[in-house]
């Protein structure tokens, strides 16, 4: 059987990331090929793919092999199941919210890779990171600034500057390539 592809969702934050999984998990509700994976992140759980963990707890899960990718942001653990690797095993599309740094890894890690790499023009992102009130300004201008490109055959953009639907539509098409 042919391995499923696991999907990199990345790109700053207030990009939509989370709007645009949220949004593809939707419009593909039943399809048995996708599998969308939930994060698990040491900070109260606002985001609906996420599982909240405490930070002893996150690291006790790491220490135990729970997490196929890990990393930490912005004064936070975040961590992508194992289990993914039984759905790309069945040869089913998993789809996660990542950081750009454990793209290498991921690429190391499993046969079939793919970036969606989601952005959205400055202006917007100020705008975006304020609205969702989690940092003070001056975390929020960091965060702007803190730029890391994304390069490789398997990146595919995806610019969120109009009506979500659009972006959304132009998410579940990447997906369905797959």
């Amino acid at each position: 059987m042919v391995p499923g592809t696991l999907f990199l969702v990345v790109g700053p934050s207030g990009a939509g990331k989370d709007t645009l999984i949220n949004g593809a998990q939707r419009c593909l509700e039943g399809d048995t090929r996708f599998v969308f994976a939930r994060r698990s992140v040491t900070r109260p759980g606002d985001a609906p793919g996420d599982i909240a963990m405490a930070p002893s707890q996150f690291e006790a899960e790491r220490r135990r092999g729970a997490f196929a990718l890990s990393w930490c942001a912005h004064g936070l653990s975040y961590g992508v199941p194992r289990d993914i690797t039984k759905a790309l095993e069945e040869g089913r599309s998993v789809i996660a919210n990542v950081s750009r740094g454990v793209i290498a890894e991921a690429r190391e890690t499993f046969p079939r890779v793919r970036v969606i790499h989601v952005d959205a023009p400055s202006a917007l992102l100020k705008q975006r990171l304020a609205g969702r009130r989690r940092e003070p300004a001056d975390e929020q201008e960091e965060r702007l600034h803190r730029a890391m490109p994304v390069e490789g055959n398997d990146v595919e953009s995806l610019v969120n500057d109009g009506p979500v639907d659009h972006a959304v539509d132009a998410m579940v098409r990447i997906l369905r390539r797959s």
